[in-house]
């Protein structure tokens, strides 16, 4: 199981929000490299990074922070956040991103992520973003009448190989991802499923990795304290063992 540190870019800073909340908002690092070279050096394999500018306006904002980023950086990451048509997932792939994020266009534009899917393959990720089971938008502004399991469902038939789900009421709680929601997911579908949303303790990570998930996005835990030695948990993510 692979561990993303989360990367949250507002107004050029590195942030975290609760539930999604623009009013909610707590600044970890004026200048989010920092953050990157951080992780890096404590041994991540790759970095989640969301322009939430981005995903509520409906189009990349922040992109000198997710630029200077990538620059300086030897690890993959993989962006979201307002990312809606081909030229702008070209353009985030020009910059050096591994891996591009969609959410929004996932709901509304099927012939694009068809498009794409087609295109790039496993370069796209979609991110569904629930709220009691519903898949929501617009930088979680906005919740939809789909249910997340059926449109799961429907985009690996389209091709999708990697989802990103988050559970939008714990976000930034430090409350435990919906571990539920997450095992119908593995059990209805043969997605790589990257869990995101309220991962708390290495006892989140640890069972987690007992549902065999693809990977878990990590960010509030991180920025807090409350998971400390990244290294060693991913290490032991990488082994068949676990720390106790």
């Amino acid at each position: 199981m692979i561990i993303f540190p989360a990367i949250d870019l507002k107004d050029g800073k590195c942030v975290r929000l609760v539930q999604g909340d623009l009013e909610k908002k707590e600044i970890f690092y004026d200048d989010p490299v920092e953050a990157a070279v951080m992780w890096e050096r404590m041994g991540a394999e790759y970095i989640h990074v969301v322009d939430l500018d981005g995903a509520f306006s409906g189009r990349i904002i922040n992109k000198d922070a997710v630029s200077r980023i990538i620059k300086s950086i030897n690890i993959p990451i993989q962006i979201g956040g307002g990312i809606r048509n081909i030229s702008d997932i070209e353009y985030i792939f020009d910059l050096g991103a591994k891996r591009v994020i969609l959410g929004t266009a996932a709901l509304y534009d099927k012939e694009l992520i068809v498009k794409v899917l087609k295109r790039f393959g496993e370069k796209i990720a979609v991110s569904i973003d629930a709220k009691n089971g519903y898949a929501a938008s617009n930088g979680w502004g906005r919740i939809s009448n789909i249910n997340s399991l059926n449109l799961a469902v429907e985009l690996e038939k389209l091709g999708l190989k990697y989802l990103i789900y988050t559970d939008i009421l714990r976000d930034g709680m430090l409350s435990g991802p919906n571990f539920e929601q997450i095992s119908i997911l593995k059990r209805e579908t043969n997605l790589k499923i990257i869990a995101s949303g309220g991962i708390s303790s290495i006892e989140d990570i640890y069972k987690l990795k007992e549902l065999n998930v693809y990977g878990a996005i990590v960010g509030k835990a991180l920025y807090t304290g409350k998971i400390k030695d990244l290294g060693g948990i991913i290490v032991a993510c990488k082994e068949n063992y676990f720390m106790s």
